[in-house]
């Protein structure tokens, strides 16, 4: 026999309309009486609908370990409330953030977290939260603002800070030809990091700071081809704006004779586990994880329970990892 709701009600001696309010994560409801539900609904083996309880995580950095990280901790925050994660990665030239949206949309996703993704863009598309706008279904960003949006929820790493962390580093090495391997422009994490760096630099006396920054892409190849630049310029440090960035400037500058970081140092950006075991362990600004995703699982748990939640973007420092591709420059 399929077991509805009215069946959890007589189970749980409750109403029907206090298993709806449970089922649907509305507010008016006892944590005892919560319990007793969810505890009916195991024991007779109630399926809750997938419509409603998924929650997608747009983002086109799904091969990046930090964004992967994020997603994995937003997912274990939501999963004990019945919501699943659907991870949704917008490649280049592969499916779009609006065929996504728009599918989801269609299936009664729950809520949409934008995980630097067309959020971090100048200019970009806003059909996709037009659509969400208008189904009223609930989304939050992640290092970025929505364009033309003010009532969403954004989470960012504070930018300039990471920036000036890096370049206080390698100035109280010794370093005093420092450059900056950075996004392209029109990112906006890229763009404040690059406003970020030409601050520090000024701060510290270095006239033209922008002579420092090459754009380039977010990928090893284009970290080589900034630091290659750079080098030419006569660097002997380098802030890149991503670790895969950095690891891409330590292969360019092997290649060109340099030792790192005997030659020159290199720091990263995002700070993922795994670069405490390349060669050398790299030194790198760790974006807070664990905060980010923390407050965009609260603030999904509030939102699709219909509670109001601050709007805004809201800045979290990031950390300093000091490892071994950072060190005094030569005489």
């Amino acid at each position: 026999m399929k077991v509805g709701i009215t069946e959890v009600a007589e189970r749980a001696q409750v109403s029907e309309a206090t298993v709806s309010r449970v089922i649907n994560r509305r507010q008016g409801v006892s944590r005892k009486t919560r319990e007793a539900v969810e505890q009916a609904m195991a024991d007779l083996g109630y399926e809750r609908q997938m419509r409603g309880q998924l929650v997608a995580v747009v983002t086109e950095l799904v091969s990046n370990p930090f964004f992967a990280d994020v997603a994995e901790r937003i997912e274990s925050i939501l999963a004990p409330h019945g919501l699943k994660t659907v991870l949704c990665p917008c490649f280049p030239g592969g499916v779009q953030e609006l065929d996504f949206v728009t599918s989801l949309a269609d299936r009664g996703v729950a809520a949409v977290v934008f995980l630097s993704a067309s959020n971090t863009l100048e200019g970009a598309d806003p059909q996709a939260y037009e659509l969400l706008r208008s189904r009223r279904i609930p989304f939050v960003g992640i290092n970025g603002q929505f364009e033309g949006v003010s009532e969403a929820p954004v989470f960012s790493t504070d930018d300039l800070l990471a920036a000036e962390l890096a370049v206080d580093h390698l100035h109280r090495l010794g370093h005093r030809r420092i450059g900056m391997a950075s996004g392209p422009v029109g990112n906006r994490p890229a763009d404040r990091r690059v406003s970020g760096f030409v601050a520090s630099l000024a701060k510290r006396g270095v006239e033209d700071a922008e002579q420092w920054v090459v754009r380039q892409s977010y990928t090893v190849e284009g970290g080589q081809s900034a630091a290659i630049s750079l080098l030419g310029r006569g660097a002997t440090a380098i802030v890149a704006a991503s670790d895969y960035m950095a690891l891409g400037a330590i292969r360019g500058a092997r290649r060109q004779g340099y030792d790192v970081p005997g030659d020159v140092s290199v720091v990263g950006y995002d700070g993922s586990m795994i670069m405490d075991f390349v060669d050398p362990p790299l030194t790198t600004v760790r974006q807070p994880a664990d905060r980010l995703a923390s407050e965009v699982g609260r603030s999904i748990l509030a939102l699709v329970g219909n509670r109001d939640v601050p709007v805004g973007e809201l800045l979290f420092d990031p950390e300093l990892v000091i490892r071994a591709s950072t060190a005094v420059p030569k005489a």
